[in-house]
């Protein structure tokens, strides 16, 4: 009889204490918050590719030549260095003994250099193709676009989109009747944007004239499709 009326007085035990420890948040909503914009690139990293190339009555312009007037070239156009990159070679690795010793052996090698240089716009894109060496530039296109913000633009969505999740909850709760207490779970915004390949043929078909020796048409007054960015956030809110 003692054995039974300890293990209902622990039952009742139990009872009471789950009862005390009911889930703090009964009644909640989840709701999903977007925020979105666009915005125009003003980076715009622009890939050349430049090779040896032999010269009518003069023989071969060497990579060494080449790879400077397109520096200097740059650099008149008040483009800093630290918006040059060298991307990589080809037949010559920057060392200068070894490059010498394996044109002794291959005379016909052709060395190339491609580089990346940032610009801010289209304007400036166009100034540097009226620099390039026409013969020594092989290839000549936008590597990708960003933007000098981008960090901050995507900080603002991410608020944006919470604060648009709880509006969400506010109005959804005030259809039933009820309020939206603390927020009791926020992911992270999720990140669906896209960087679209840049729209600029006008600049592409300046090169392919300027390389094939025609009459280069005058620059075209187009610009970059728009960055998208666009933050989804999903967060559960007590209701009260």
């Amino acid at each position: 009889m003692k054995n039974l009326f300890i293990a209902l007085l622990s039952m009742l035990s139990l009872t009471a204490f789950a009862q005390d420890t009911k889930y703090p948040y009964p009644k909640t909503i989840n709701v999903n918050g977007t925020a979105e914009m666009e915005v125009t690139p003003d980076e715009i990293y622009v890939q050349v590719e430049l090779r040896e190339y032999d010269k009518k009555g003069s023989g071969k312009v060497d990579i060494q030549t080449i790879r400077n007037n397109f520096l200097a070239g740059v650099k008149s156009l008040g483009i800093a260095d630290t918006n040059v990159t060298v991307q990589g070679y080809s037949g010559w690795d920057g060392n200068y003994w070894w490059y010498k010793k394996n044109k002794k052996q291959n005379p016909d090698m052709k060395a190339g250099i491609t580089y990346w240089v940032k610009v801010s716009s289209t304007a400036k894109m166009d100034e540097l193709v009226n620099k390039m060496d026409d013969e020594a530039t092989q290839n000549f296109f936008i590597a990708k676009v960003s933007h000098s913000k981008i960090l901050e633009f995507k900080k603002q969505l991410k608020i944006q989109a919470v604060k648009s999740a709880k509006d969400k909850a506010i109005y959804l709760a005030d259809a039933i009747g009820e309020k939206i207490g603390e927020a009791i779970t926020i992911n992270e915004p999720n990140e669906v944007g896209y960087y679209p390949q840049p729209m600029y043929r006008a600049n592409a078909v300046m090169m392919e004239q300027k390389m094939a020796g025609g009459d280069v048409a005058a620059p075209m007054n187009v610009d970059f499709k728009k960055i998208k960015l666009q933050f989804d956030v999903n967060v559960v809110f007590a209701l009260k």
